[in-house]
């Protein structure tokens, strides 16, 4: 007697179904997608999912919208992955986006040093990596991609082949999907460090004691557009310099002298070591941004360019009034230092704080400094952070290049 053969995979109509209240589809019919768990109808009950689970999205009516990854317990509880109804989300599915990041990063930068998968953007909704040449670094933010984690590393393995992937997995992000915070490595030997070429000069970061994945990929478009407002000679002032990025790219381009001024000492040494390795010469000085800010005024200290490049102040919407303050406050102390004519490079990296609003902000500092501010530039995240169109959540740099002038306009 012949064996019986093998059961096959079941249809990806099989998924169970999470349906939602009439009229709540609009918006993922506009193409963004999360689902909010006020937006389910009780027919199909979130408790009946498990976190990471896959569904079928449907309207009230039945219709198919996606197939998601569910957590029940999050705000968020769906996010959308698939909108194509025969392809549910499996390897082939994480291979085929992952390639198309690898294919647009490669057309946009000639060595492997970029965000290759950006979350939403790239269709991998709560998927970050980075890569250093041949190390992956990746953040999992999601329920729905942790269960996906090991399908994720065998994606990985297959596209790059890399020497090592590191999973730092320690935002406050996995917080609100009741996951643990850890860093640990997937495969390979990790270093302590990570290393970065950036246009034509070389840097070390702290890798498992850093900030994010040890590097700011999406300041890389901004700094090398500092290059171009420099004048030969300027003395630069990089407040929450970190390793020394912005100042340095400055120092490489011309500029006279930088300060660079961060609160973490650890942080000011890779940035002496990395200005060593490039041949420059680095002025560095540990203290809270606002109380440095403060000190070099009272010590009638003037750069010819500040650059603001803090950490996100506002990063939900309650915290918008007080983070508005904080900004108002460090620009108008930054105004203080430059000279009679000089350039201020304001960043914010908060999504909750519009670019209307920085704009606002500035003037506002400008008026109370008695300075006169001119935006000759806005620039936004590098081109290996894209924005979704429909996901205004994917858009939340902001980087102004202003003249502060001694008069007021």
């Amino acid at each position: 007697m012949n064996a019986p053969p093998p059961a096959a995979e079941p249809p990806p109509h099989a998924a169970h179904a999470l349906r939602l209240k009439r009229g709540e589809e609009r918006r993922i019919l506009a193409g963004h997608p999360w689902v909010f768990s006020n937006e389910i109808d009780e027919s199909t009950p979130l408790r009946a999912f498990s976190p990471g689970q896959s569904a079928r999205i449907e309207s009230h009516r039945g219709q198919f919208l996606g197939h998601a990854y569910v957590n029940p317990h999050a705000l968020i509880c769906a996010r959308i992955v698939s909108r194509d109804a025969s392809r549910p989300i499996d390897r082939a599915l994480i291979e085929e986006r992952l390639g198309g990041a690898l294919r647009l990063r490669e057309r946009l930068y000639r060595e492997p040093y970029y965000r290759l998968v950006f979350g939403e953007s790239d269709g991998l909704p709560g998927l970050v990596l980075d890569r250093y040449a041949d190390l992956l670094v990746g953040q999992i933010a999601t329920a729905g991609m942790e269960a996906l984690r090991g399908t994720i590393e065998a994606a990985v393995r297959e596209r790059l082949a890399p020497a090592g992937l590191f999973w730092k997995n320690d935002s406050g992000a996995r917080l609100l999907e009741n996951l643990p915070r850890i860093a640990e490595p997937a495969f390979g030997e990790i270093p302590a460090d990570v290393t970065v070429r950036e246009a034509g000069l070389g840097f070390t970061a702290p890798l498992a004691a850093g900030q994010k994945t040890g590097w700011f990929y999406d300041q890389c478009a901004n700094r090398a557009r500092l290059t171009r407002f420099l004048s030969p000679g300027a003395r630069v002032l990089d407040v929450c310099g970190y390793v020394g990025a912005w100042s340095l790219t400055a120092l490489a381009a011309g500029a006279g002298s930088a300060l660079c001024v961060d609160a973490s000492e650890s942080a000011l040494q890779y940035a002496e070591r990395n200005a060593a390795a490039n041949g420059l010469a680095l002025e560095t000085l540990r203290a809270d941004a606002f109380d440095a800010l403060t000190a070099l005024r009272e010590r009638g200290e003037r750069f010819d360019v500040v650059v603001l490049d803090p950490p996100a102040f506002i990063k939900r919407k309650k915290d918008i009034p007080r983070g508005q303050a904080a900004y108002r406050k460090l620009n108008q102390l930054a105004m203080g230092l430059i000279g009679e004519e000089g350039l201020l490079v304001s960043c914010s990296c908060s999504y909750h704080l519009t670019g209307e609003a920085l704009t606002e902000i500035l003037q506002t500092a400008g008026r109370h400094s008695g300075r006169g501010v001119q935006i000759l530039e806005a620039g936004g995240q590098s081109p290996d952070h894209p924005i979704h169109p429909a996901v205004p959540e994917t858009r939340y740099l902001k980087a102004f290049f202003c003249r502060i002038s001694a008069q007021v306009g």
